[in-house]
């Protein structure tokens, strides 16, 4: 497996607040990492560091050459961030992901509307082609993102929390799905519900300021301490759910 990325001893944050320290971690072709934190450890300010929006303040970012201008990453932001009166409909929103791909004033052509088409159909949007983000639920709106992130066949998928407007009744195809994407792309997912994840996912990135690589996806709440990664762990089935202590 090929390396796409490549971070190492970054140091990065927002003006003076570092958010990130000393941080080093590889993504390979292949991966499936959950990302996981207590809220303001990191998670959002990592995957924007491999967007290239956060700039490291020392350290680096090395890329695979296919993800140099950082076309090829796809990425569904947080749906609480994003306006409901966003002006496009749905089927402009999941065609907008294929923009990054085309020259300068680059139209449309009709692979690329069937592309957008087809995607929406898979993500059981057809016949809200023309509504507008207020017009859908959350877990609408997400699976428009998605479409969007979709559109450009990235290498690599960044998530930041999806778990948190999946429908209940679109759950499980949501993770089925992504298992079938980490066949043809690597994906990193923030999210805070290691329970669910962790039956996907092949590794976590537990971050919390600082972050610790655990190559597997079985993990407990002791090794969680020793990563200093305060948050709740929850599984399900014969496993007893187990809660953390606070970390002073």
């Amino acid at each position: 497996m090929s390396v796409l990325l490549e971070i190492k001893n970054v140091y990065a944050g927002y003006g003076e607040r570092t958010v990130l320290e000393d941080v080093s971690l590889t993504i390979s072709e292949g991966d499936f990492m959950g990302v996981i934190g207590p809220n303001g450890g990191g998670k959002t300010t990592l995957l924007k560091l491999i967007l290239g929006i956060v700039r490291p303040t020392s350290g680096t970012v090395r890329y695979n050459e296919s993800l140099i201008d950082r076309r090829n990453i796809g990425y569904l932001p947080q749906v609480s961030q994003v306006d409901s009166a966003f002006p496009l409909v749905v089927k402009d929103i999941v065609l907008s992901g294929l923009m990054m791909h085309k020259k300068l004033y680059g139209r449309m052509d009709r692979a690329d509307k069937e592309r957008a088409q087809n995607i929406i159909r898979e993500l059981g949007l057809q016949g809200y082609e023309k509504a507008t983000l207020s017009e859908l639920s959350g877990g609408q709106v997400q699976r428009v993102f998605l479409g969007r992130a979709l559109a450009g066949n990235p290498r690599l998928l960044l998530l930041d929390e999806p778990d948190n407007f999946v429908d209940t009744s679109f759950e499980n195809e949501f993770y089925l799905r992504l298992r079938e994407l980490n066949k043809k792309m690597a994906i990193l997912m923030a999210s805070h519900d290691v329970g669910t994840v962790s039956s996907y996912v092949k590794s976590f990135a537990c971050v919390n300021r600082k972050l610790h690589y655990h190559p597997s996806p079985e993990i407990t709440n002791e090794q969680l301490s020793a990563y200093d990664c305060p948050i709740q762990l929850v599984t399900h089935g014969r496993v007893p759910h187990t809660v953390l202590e606070k970390h002073e």
